[in-house]
């Protein structure tokens, strides 16, 4: 019998069964757990792969934030900049760190040294330096 949802899940478990993708997995899950251990307030922290929106590893110490839900929107704000760029005839230049600031949160979006992965990090715009978030977040992207 040919169900196409069922044919649609095996396909993805046997794609994300690949030695490269449990190798990329495990290495995200300790990046997210790298940074939770350099920064123990924080509120979230995600590993996103950029070319399928996907999130491959995270943690939320907030129920009402989901970072793995954000993930497809976030890895769209990265290809919207990367664009901008290109209009703007910046070819030399490279997207470090966006930054979104809310009310009670700062949301840090990091780019991985191979452009592979983005690193997605919220904290409380109270209780964090933004410098010591950024600069975990530089360390945990190389």
């Amino acid at each position: 019998m040919n169900i196409p949802l069922l044919d649609h899940l095996q396909s993805l478990a046997k794609t994300s069964a690949s030695p490269a993708s449990k190798l990329l997995r495990s290495q995200a899950v300790a990046t997210v757990e790298a940074v939770r251990e350099a920064l123990p307030e924080l509120l979230a922290v995600a590993v996103i792969d950029i070319e399928s929106g996907r999130s491959l590893a995270a943690h939320s110490n907030t129920p009402a934030l989901t970072p793995a839900k954000a993930a497809r929107y976030h890895t769209e704000v990265v290809r919207q900049k990367r664009q901008a760029l290109q209009a703007l005839s910046l070819p030399d230049e490279k997207i470090e760190d966006i930054l979104i600031t809310l009310r009670e949160q700062l949301h840090l979006l990091r780019i991985s040294a191979d452009d592979q992965r983005l690193l997605y990090l919220v904290v409380s715009s109270h209780d964090t330096n933004l410098a010591i978030a950024r600069t975990v977040l530089r360390m945990h992207s190389e």
